[in-house]
């Protein structure tokens, strides 16, 4: 599957919520999420807990950083045993890096807002990311969309990194 994304740095994830609802983006809820990230050779692997142990999915993208809306490759897979596989991976790839995050999910046309508040980011953990499917638009389109998304949102720090690679 692919997505056009982009993430923006956002202090004010009150004002972000607002802007997306009187955009007419329809309101998801909040999930929390825990990720381990592997170091894989080909992709970045990670084993997703949502909800606590509520659902979980092995998750591996292939995404350049950059600031602009970038293209993400990705596969998921649900996972039955997440405890088992968390096990499994740590052996044969070494300890993995841990993020933790609550996200509020919005949905705009083909578009998820990603609301998010990260533990342990320098500088503050909020921040907007959008995914646009491309299965279901042109890359035109999506990138359309997401552009305006960040003006109704008035978003202006994008930032480049995975979350992952801000940590400490």
């Amino acid at each position: 599957m692919k997505n056009l994304e982009q993430k923006f740095r956002c202090e004010d994830l009150g004002a972000a919520e607002q802007a997306a609802k009187a955009l007419g983006a329809t309101d998801r809820g909040i999930i929390s999420q825990h990720d381990y990230f592997f170091t894989a050779a080909h992709a970045r692997l990670k084993l997703r807990l949502i909800n606590g142990h509520e659902a979980a999915e092995l998750i591996a993208y292939r995404r350049p950083d950059a600031e602009a809306p970038t293209t993400s490759d990705y596969l998921i897979t649900p996972v039955a045993n997440p405890d088992s596989l968390l096990a499994t991976l740590t052996h044969a790839l070494g300890k993995p890096r841990e993020l933790a995050k609550v996200r509020h999910v919005y949905i705009y046309k083909s578009t998820r807002i990603h609301i998010d508040k990260v533990d342990k980011i320098p500088g503050g953990g909020g921040f907007v990311e959008l995914e646009s499917l491309l299965n279901q638009s042109t890359a035109e389109k999506a990138g359309s969309e997401i552009q305006a998304i960040v003006a109704a949102l008035g978003l202006k720090d994008p930032m480049p990194a995975a979350y992952v690679d801000m940590l400490d």
